[in-house]
């Protein structure tokens, strides 16, 4: 039954849109300029101001040859060419046109060279349809960052990004498949020294706009370098108030005293690896008892202050299946899970040389993601629920403008392309887990539009607020809204988000305390964000999102687009060879081998109990066994082993033709002198790096 508090509300809603619409008229008079913030040298934005790339289809685009790019990396590598190649030349570009095709939307390109090269880009045209339209535009160019962005046509040219990473060190405690950085595997160490890593972050600040960046501390696994606690410290000493450590979970779930010294240093959110419910769903990452790692790493995370962030990376055919798995986790944990990041896979580091055939099996777009999400969960329509994670943009513009032009920083602003990333809002009541999409109670698309024309017309911080404040209610259906969700939730979550007013919710700042920490948890409802992001690879690279990437690597040549340094022309692999720290052998030998988990080696662990609620139908579901039955790999190391058994037994048959049909002699098995290992033969770099103790 609706309770009578819905119809007041309904009431409130009716008349504010009445207000709404004096309110526009007026506000649309004689319109203020953009005023210049102390953190750009440009103004912001009007909204008809904003670029956009070309979109819709068909449409051309800049993309790369798959085959040719990893042979020039190579001779750079091999240092037969220059890495000045890539900043002055375009090498290896090729045309790429995106497609509609048998009801799906693909990108299609041709070498001339190496010939055809089909991908899928989206299986809902529809969908991706809606993605488009409803994306706001580019953030303010970037200036004064010519020393850190100068890449040739890898270029970032838009905004300063959201999340800005830093790899501490190419080393890992695990040995995965996939990874995208091929960790543990490449013979050498490439690890930022201290002052490396403060020259990192304080060049970030140098660049305008001067975005209040997150700052990830990623790796290989960020927590086995030595200054790792130091780095999170210094953040916060100069005024980032997000840092993030993307991690397997090892080294937090070991240790709760390390937990909470990461939290006493300032970090914020845990990014933590995450590939489906229960053991046996996670057994692809060679692990025996990873679940219950993540497990304890989020209690002992939870409990120190650090707020989770499950990253699932989905493969098609390996753990799509866990999509309404790890959805229905986070609804049931509702107090300790307030983000979900689900990341498709990208072919790169190991799975760069991937066939066609396994390509197209485990290939998952973020238009799976939205159907896996409504067809597994019930939650969510895609059309109606999914937005671009760069829809955004707006409300932060609104943040910017009555934070005034002397804020020390801009606003946090994902003005990413709308085909690298999506997001679902969720509200969630903490105490009873009903939970609606926002979308659902909020029409969402009036109120950026709304809120874009509250922006463009630049008043004072109060008549923007009282506009915003009536564009909230007039979008507002109480009778969609979860039960016990009020008018005034509403208006509080978005000042907890975007600070229109002076209420104390909980300091985010480097002085923060566990009791600001416990005064934002303890908050009714929780915001609960469903994103996909989508990183390109060489079969699906589009030069129009490398231009506006929010996720830019911070290295010691400068600041690089995430998928110009993992994929595209591979900077990753040119830049630690680079500044490498030393070979693998050398490292050994000073430092000694750290612990390498794998081949379903377990972690020992001090407890795996745990307060997390768990369905036992999700935990045990089991493995999906969809690429077994079609007989097609599912690692790059799999199918590695599969080219060489074949090779093998190609060569055996062969020797049977040859004896048997042609009737020649068999020839006696003469191994070559050079083949024959000395004694006491020193492992190679590569194994050294393979089987760590």
């Amino acid at each position: 039954m609706t309770k009578p508090i819905k119809h007041v509300e309904k009431v409130i809603a009716v008349a504010a849109n009445a207000a709404w619409h004096v309110y526009d008229k007026l506000n649309a008079i004689n319109r203020n300029p953009g005023f210049i913030p102390k953190w750009s040298d440009k103004p912001l934005l009007k909204s008809w101001e904003k670029q956009k790339p070309k979109l819709g289809w068909p449409r051309e685009t800049d993309s790369l040859c798959p085959k040719c790019i990893p042979e020039i990396r190579q001779q750079i590598l091999d240092g037969k060419i220059p890495v000045e190649i890539l900043r002055n030349e375009k090498v290896g570009e090729i045309k790429a046109n995106i497609i509609e095709k048998d009801g799906k939307i693909v990108m299609v390109k041709e070498c001339p060279i190496h010939g055809h090269f089909e991908d899928l880009m989206s299986i809902d045209p529809a969908f991706s349809k809606h993605l488009e339209d409803v994306f706001p535009g580019r953030d303010i160019r970037a200036h004064n960052d010519e020393k850190l962005h100068d890449h040739g046509t890898s270029t970032i040219t838009h905004g300063r990004g959201s999340v800005l990473t830093i790899d501490l060190t190419n080393r890992c405690n695990m040995m995965c498949d996939p990874c995208f950085m091929d960790a543990n595997q490449v013979g050498y160490v490439h690890e930022l020294s201290w002052e490396e890593i403060k020259t990192l972050l304080d060049n970030a600040i140098s660049i305008k706009p001067r975005r209040q960046l997150s700052v990830q501390f990623s790796g290989g696994e960020p927590t086995l370098s030595p200054h790792f606690l130091d780095a999170v410290r210094y953040c916060r000493k100069i005024g980032y108030q997000s840092v993030q450590a993307a991690t397997n979970g090892i080294e937090f779930a070991k240790r709760p005293d390390f937990a909470k010294q990461a939290a006493e240093a300032g970090l914020r959110y845990a990014y933590l690896q995450f590939d489906g419910i229960g053991n046996e769903a996670n057994s692809h990452r060679a692990v025996g008892n990873l679940f219950d790692v993540k497990l304890r790493a989020i209690e002992n995370l939870y409990s120190a202050g650090v707020d989770i962030v499950p990253v699932i990376t989905l493969i098609n055919g390996v753990n799509n299946e866990q999509v309404g798995a790890v959805v229905r986790f986070a609804l049931d944990n509702p107090k300790k899970i307030p983000f979900l990041s689900f990341q498709p896979v990208s072919f790169t580091g190991r799975d760069e040389a991937v066939t066609p055939e396994r390509r197209e099996a485990q290939r998952y777009t973020l238009s799976h993601l939205a159907h896996d999400v409504k067809a597994q969960t019930g939650l969510g329509e895609p059309t109606r629920d999914w937005f671009p994670i760069s829809f955004m943009s707006t409300f932060s513009d609104f943040a910017d403008l009555v934070h005034g032009p002397n804020a020390d920083w801009g606003q946090l602003s994902c003005g990413c392309h709308p085909n690298c990333g999506i997001g679902m809002a969720v509200m969630c009541d903490k105490e009873t887990k009903e939970y609606r999409p926002v979308t659902a109670f909020l029409n969402a698309d009036r109120l950026a539009k709304d809120v874009a024309r509250i922006n463009d017309a630049a008043r004072s911080k109060r008549m923007s607020v009282i506009g915003v404040s009536l564009a909230l209610l007039r979008n507002y259906n109480p009778y969609e809204a979860p039960t016990h969700f009020r008018l005034s939730d509403l208006i509080a979550k978005f000042d907890k988000c975007f600070g229109m007013s002076n209420k104390k919710y909980g300091k985010v700042t480097g002085d923060r305390t566990m009791e600001d920490i416990n005064k934002r948890r303890a908050d009714r409802w929780n915001f609960l964000f469903v994103a996909g992001m989508w990183f390109q690879d060489l079969f699906n690279y589009d030069f129009r999102r490398t231009e506006q990437c929010i996720i830019p690597y911070a290295t010691q040549e400068g600041e690089i687009s995430f998928c110009a340094y993992n994929t595209g022309v591979g900077w990753r692999n040119i830049v630690e060879k680079m500044h490498m720290t030393a070979t693998l052998t050398k490292w050994y030998e000073e430092h000694g081998r750290h612990e390498i988990i794998a081949g379903g080696k377990a972690v020992n662990l001090p407890s795996k109990d745990h307060t997390l609620v768990l369905r036992a139908d999700d935990v045990n579901h089991g493995l999906q066994h969809d690429l077994d039955k079609l007989g097609i790999a599912k690692t790059a190391r799999e199918e590695k082993k599969r080219a060489r058994d074949k090779q093998l037994k190609d060569a055996e048959m062969m020797k049977m033709y040859r004896e048997h049909v042609l009737g020649e002699k068999p020839q006696p098995n003469i191994v070559p002198l050079t083949a024959i290992a000395p004694v006491a033969k020193p492992a190679t770099q590569e194994e050294v790096g393979s089987f760590g103790d």
